[in-house]
């Protein structure tokens, strides 16, 4: 059987749910499109909050700011996330996320495992956007940042070195400069083949028509 390569980069920050939602219903996609291509997937990083300071801010309080409306439309979309979330396999922290952290060192440590090996830097996405998602841990501590690297069977030790360091910082930077010239502004993006842009969480069906239509173009 002749599978289509793939190259596939999942565009996204660690604090963004929807960006759960769709690497979970793009993994469960590629589950079903394995009869027709051979996909790598890469995680790329994108902050929605790059200025957030330690400690982070509370959720209701940012998103008010932030998108204004009353906190009770908050609480209908976390409903809805909640929902697709439960209908892909991953699933919501019943209460909530609690509060919104800075991203940056969760994505050194994503860029790190990306050089170790793609299904690494896949592991470690999952169980960051488990701690952060599922259990409302706080992800701009390296206490929790270096379970996740445990979870997906990483150094720790090295881990703890990047973190004490600015390892990897100026990566990271450069790799988000490319994707916001490549007008990406809003995640999830999943990029084909680094020419088709698939936006938003879609649902399984959505992501595995658009990949074999793709891997039936290419």
């Amino acid at each position: 059987m002749n599978l289509t390569p793939m190259k596939i980069d999942f565009v996204s920050d660690v604090t963004c749910p929807w960006c759960a939602v769709g690497l979970s219903s793009l993994l469960q996609a590629l589950d079903q499109t394995k009869d027709a291509l051979h996909a790598t997937l890469h995680v790329q990083p994108f902050e929605l909050n790059p200025e957030m300071p330690p400690g982070g801010e509370d959720v209701t309080e940012h998103l008010v700011r932030k998108y204004g409306g009353p906190p009770e439309k908050f609480a209908q979309s976390r409903a809805v996330l909640s929902e697709r979330g439960a209908a892909v396999g991953f699933h919501f922290h019943p209460d909530g996320r609690g509060r919104i952290y800075n991203t940056f060192n969760a994505h050194r440590l994503l860029h790190w495992a990306g050089l170790q090996h793609a299904d690494a830097q896949l592991a470690l996405k999952r169980a960051l956007l488990s701690a952060y998602h599922g259990r409302a841990e706080a992800v701009d501590t390296d206490e929790v940042l270096l379970a996740a690297v445990r979870s997906a069977g990483l150094d720790a030790d090295r881990a703890k070195a990047i973190l004490a360091s600015d390892e990897y910082a100026a990566d990271v930077r450069a790799a988000e400069r490319v994707w916001r010239d490549a007008g990406i502004h809003a995640v999830p993006a999943v990029v084909i083949n680094d020419r088709h842009l698939i936006s938003g969480a879609q649902p399984p069906e959505v992501f595995a028509q658009a990949l074999r239509q793709i891997a039936s173009e290419e």
